[in-house]
Order: C-alpha cells, then sequence, then structure tokens
C-alpha cells in the first residue's frame, strides 16, 4: 500500500476553546497537556499517518517529537490548523 492510499488522521492540540472557534473537518481534537495520557488510545497502530496541527505549529512540533519518541514512525507537524486545511484541501469547520 502506498502512503499516498491512506488517509492520514489530523490531530489537533489546541485547547477546546481554540478547536471550537476553527478546525479542520474531520480532525481529532487531543489538547497538548491530555496528550501524553490520550494518544496511545486514540492512535494504537505506530505505523499509522498522523498529521498535528496547533495555531502556529509551536504545539503539534512539541507532540510531533514525543509520538516520534514514542516510535510512531509517520508522523508529521503540519503547522496552523490553517496550513493543513489547506494541504489536505478540507475546510475549517467551526462549533
Amino acid at each position: 500500500m502506498t502512503q499516498a492510499s491512506v488517509t492520514p488522521l489530523i490531530i489537533d492540540v489546541r485547547s477546546p476553546g481554540e478547536f471550537a472557534t476553527g478546525h479542520v473537518r474531520g480532525s481529532l481534537n487531543i489538547p497538548l497537556d491530555r496528550f501524553a495520557d490520550d494518544i496511545a488510545k486514540t492512535v494504537p497502530d505506530k505505523s499509522a499517518p498522523v498529521i498535528l496541527c496547533c495555531a502556529s505549529g509551536g504545539r503539534s512540533g512539541m507532540a510531533c517529537s514525543f509520538m516520534q519518541q514514542m516510535g510512531y514512525q509517520q508522523v508529521s507537524n503540519g503547522g496552523s490548523a490553517g496550513a493543513v486545511s489547506m494541504q489536505c484541501g478540507l475546510p475549517i469547520d467551526r462549533l
């Protein structure tokens, strides 16, 4: 199976309040302060493609490093939610 045929999971590591103001359609919200406790349950497959995002790329960069240290193989820091939205061709939704 090629990477292009697998849809990556998009995880937004901002706070729930920030997530509600606008997030990539279909993304999951795992705030950085809960990330270490929740990521293994949410993404048990360490070979699954994951794109992380936040407001500017700082928090998602920390989460990306954490996942790589845990052995995740296809994780990337997408930067801001807006950048990921454009890269993936997905709209921004608001709660």
